[in-house]
């Protein structure tokens, strides 16, 4: 089934997606705006609305010293056991904070500050444990740090350890661990938010590490594409579907342009694109055409009938 791209235009950069039962939900970062962080639901994964907001009253969203892009950076968004998390950072305010809700529309937790630095926080559901990983440095540099939580409190149930420290990208950033097919995921953004920027993934037995990098990496990345279509692309969420599909979702930017030419400038900001992610025998995901993504993408698309999006 054909879809167009970007499945969600326009600010809506940061992407995290979660699906309960046969509904789709992704959230995106709202930095300074009031209210914050937008949950978008949808059938079909390519037609998305509005579903409200996470953070909509002071306490939840404390923005009276944000500067321009402060206030809430990238967060993820999980269910688990008929209970929705989202995850992530103020960085005007006191770092790093869960709220939860097991009804939307009733509204969200007050927030339960978690006690471990940096940016882009997400959790892994697993069993009894809940892991907790964010990006932030010590004396040694940048690296992804992992501590268990509660997360209705956000008190911190172990000590916060340094797990990785990137495939050799600059800023590795917003890690998400996940477990599949008996071994954790790390898949991290790497590149920085701008032309360089690229997806990373690494396996461990344990989610402590040590990983192994993807031997195709980066798994997503637009830094060498000539076709100037799309560029950016990074900072993604990796879900599978009902019918067990795989789907990746990422920010990316499209360039201003005529018909003679295209300049590294964008006015809609970073948007939220789509595209299928298949499994190699050994176990690596491949993202898109080879790590290219496009305009129009053909891929299994679960239920609902989808409209013609984003024709501009």
């Amino acid at each position: 089934m054909q879809y167009r791209n970007p499945i969600i235009s326009g600010y809506n950069p940061d992407p995290s997606i979660c699906r309960v039962g046969e509904d789709y939900y992704i959230v995106n970062s709202s930095f300074e705006y009031f209210p914050g962080v937008p949950v978008y639901h949808s059938k079909n994964l390519v037609n998305w609305e509005l579903e409200g907001y996470c953070l909509t009253d002071e306490e939840q969203l404390p923005l009276e010293e944000s500067r321009p892009s402060g206030g809430i950076f990238a967060p993820t968004i999980r269910y688990h056991d008929g209970t929705f998390f989202m995850i992530t950072t103020n960085v005007t305010s006191k770092g790093n904070f869960i709220v939860h809700t097991k009804d939307m529309k009733s509204g969200w937790s007050k927030p339960a500050w978690v006690d471990q630095g940096g940016i882009d926080p997400s959790l892994l559901f697993d069993g009894d444990k809940v892991y907790f990983v964010s990006t932030t440095s010590d004396e040694q540099g940048a690296g992804i740090f992992l501590c268990e939580v509660n997360p209705f409190t956000g008190e911190k149930l172990t000590e916060s350890v340094c797990i990785n420290r990137g495939c050799g990208g600059r800023y590795p950033e917003g890690p998400h661990l996940y477990k599949w097919f008996g071994k954790y995921y790390l898949m991290l953004a790497e590149g920085g938010t701008e032309y360089g920027h690229m997806e990373t993934m690494q396996r461990a037995d344990s989610p402590y590490g040590p990983y192994e990098p993807c031997p195709h990496n980066p798994i997503l990345s637009h830094k060498e594409d000539m076709r100037e279509e799309i560029y950016c692309t990074g900072h993604a969420d990796i879900m599978e579907d009902h019918n067990g599909n795989w789907w990746l979702v990422c920010l990316a930017v499209r360039t201003c342009s005529d018909e003679n030419r295209r300049v590294l400038l964008h006015n809609l900001g970073r948007e939220t694109f789509l595209t299928p992610v298949v499994w190699t025998e050994a176990g690596w995901p491949v993202v898109g055409n080879h790590g290219l993504i496009s305009t129009v993408m053909d891929g299994p698309l679960p239920g609902g009938e989808v409209q013609p999006v984003n024709r501009n």
